[in-house]
C-alpha cells in the first residue's frame, strides 16, 4: 500500500462540523469561523532524517525547509501565512547547539514572511530527528484557490524550473507566497497546487479532484539547469549503474517529471486568460520563468505530446510507502 492509498483509506469517515469548508483532500484544510472577510486554512507538514534531509545538511537549512513546505501550501491556496507551532522530535543524545540553529533556519525564514511562532512541542524520536509544523493561514472569504476546480480547455502553466531539486533547490526554494496571491487577485485561477512530490504526480491529483485529464508538451516543459548537469553527469555510468530511465523519457526530463520537492505553483485558467496572463506575469515577476506546458482535457489520463505524437505518461511522481 503506498501513500495515496493508505490517505484514502484513513480519510473516508473522518468526522466533520459546520465550520468545515474544506476537509482532507486538499493542500490545507479551509475553515469558516465567522470571520466576515477570511476564511482559516490549516495545515501541517513533516520532514524527517534520512527521507527530507541527511545528517551532513546544515541545521540552518533543515530548520527553513520544515517551515518552507508547510508556506509552500499556503500558497498553493492563494494565502497568507500567520502563525505556527514547531514539533520537533530527538534522539535522547542529541547536540543542543546543532537543534537550537534547527530553531535558527526556522525563525529567519518565519521573520522575513511575517509568521509568528507560538509554541509547539518537544519530545523523542530514538533513531533520528522529525519536526512537523502546523501552520495557520487566512485567504479572502471565497477565494481559495482548490485542486477541483480544472476545466476542460484550461491551460495548464508551472512557474520556475523543474528537476534537480536535490541538488540544493529543496533546502533553499522560495514559497510562492507573493506570486500565488497575485494571481488570484487578477486573474480566475481555476485549480493550483504546488509541486511537491513530481509534475507526474501533483498534476494527477488536479485532475482527480477535477475529474479531468491532460495532455503535456513534452518540449515545453521547464528543465532546470540542475537536472541538465546530473543527466550530463549520470550519461557516463556504467551498464552496471546506468542513468535513470523512467517510462522510455531521458534523464533531465524524466527529472522534471518525477523528482519531487520543487515547490513551485501548478495552476489552470482558462485559455482566454493565457496571453494576457503572461504578459502580466513578464513585468510584475520578470526574474521568474512562467510556461504553458499543456492543456485540461475531457479524457481522464495524462498523455504527453512531442514531435512524433502523443503518448499515455507513464511516469508517477515521489510516493512514500512504495
Amino acid at each position: 500500500m503506498n501513500e495515496f492509498e493508505l490517505i484514502a483509506r484513513l480519510t473516508k469517515s473522518l468526522p466533520t462540523n459546520p465550520n468545515v469548508v474544506i476537509g482532507a483532500g486538499d493542500d490545507c484544510a479551509v475553515l469558516d469561523f465567522g470571520l466576515p472577510d477570511k476564511w482559516l486554512l490549516f495545515k501541517t507538514d513533516a520532514i524527517v532524517g534520512g527521507v527530507h534531509f541527511t545528517k551532513d545538511t546544515p541545521p540552518e537549512k533543515i530548520g527553513r525547509k520544515a517551515l518552507a513546505r508547510a508556506l509552500s501550501d499556503i500558497a498553493a491556496m492563494a494565502g497568507t501565512p500567520t502563525a505556527a507551532l514547531v514539533t520537533i522530535a530527538l534522539p535522547q543524545k542529541f547536540d543542543v547547539k546543532f537543534v537550537e540553529a534547527i530553531y535558527d533556519g526556522v525563525r529567519a525564514l518565519a521573520q522575513k514572511l511575517g509568521v509568528a511562532i507560538v509554541g509547539g512541542e518537544t519530545t523523542t524520536n530514538p533513531e533520528r530527528i522529525l519536526i512537523s509544523i502546523a501552520l495557520l493561514g487566512f485567504v479572502p472569504r471565497g477565494k481559495a484557490v482548490l485542486r477541483s476546480g480544472a476545466k476542460t480547455g484550461d491551460v495548464i502553466f508551472v512557474t520556475g524550473e523543474l528537476g534537480g531539486s536535490p541538488a540544493g533547490k529543496h533546502l533553499e526554494f522560495e514559497p510562492r507566497l507573493a506570486e500565488a496571491r497575485w494571481l488570484a487577485e487578477n486573474f480566475s485561477i481555476h485549480a493550483m497546487i504546488d509541486l511537491s512530490d513530481g509534475l507526474a504526480g501533483d498534476l494527477r491529483h488536479i485532475l482527480k479532484a477535477s475529474r479531468v485529464g491532460a495532455e503535456l508538451l513534452k518540449d515545453a516543459i521547464p528543465v532546470s539547469r540542475a537536472a541538465k548537469e546530473r543527466a550530463r553527469s549520470r550519461a557516463g555510468q556504467s551498464a552496471d549503474n546506468p542513468p535513470i530511465d523512467i517510462g522510455g523519457y531521458k534523464p533531465a526530463i524524466a527529472a522534471a517529471l518525477t523528482e519531487g520537492e520543487d515547490f513551485e505553483l501548478l495552476f489552470t485558467v482558462a485559455g482566454a486568460d493565457a496571453v494576457k496572463l503572461l504578459d502580466a506575469w513578464k513585468k510584475q515577476f520578470p526574474k521568474l520563468r512562467l510556461s504553458c506546458i499543456g492543456k485540461i482535457t475531457a479524457d481522464e489520463g495524462i498523455t504527453i505530446r512531442d514531435k512524433t505524437g502523443a503518448q499515455p505518461l507513464t511516469a508517477h511522481g515521489y510516493v512514500h510507502f512504495t
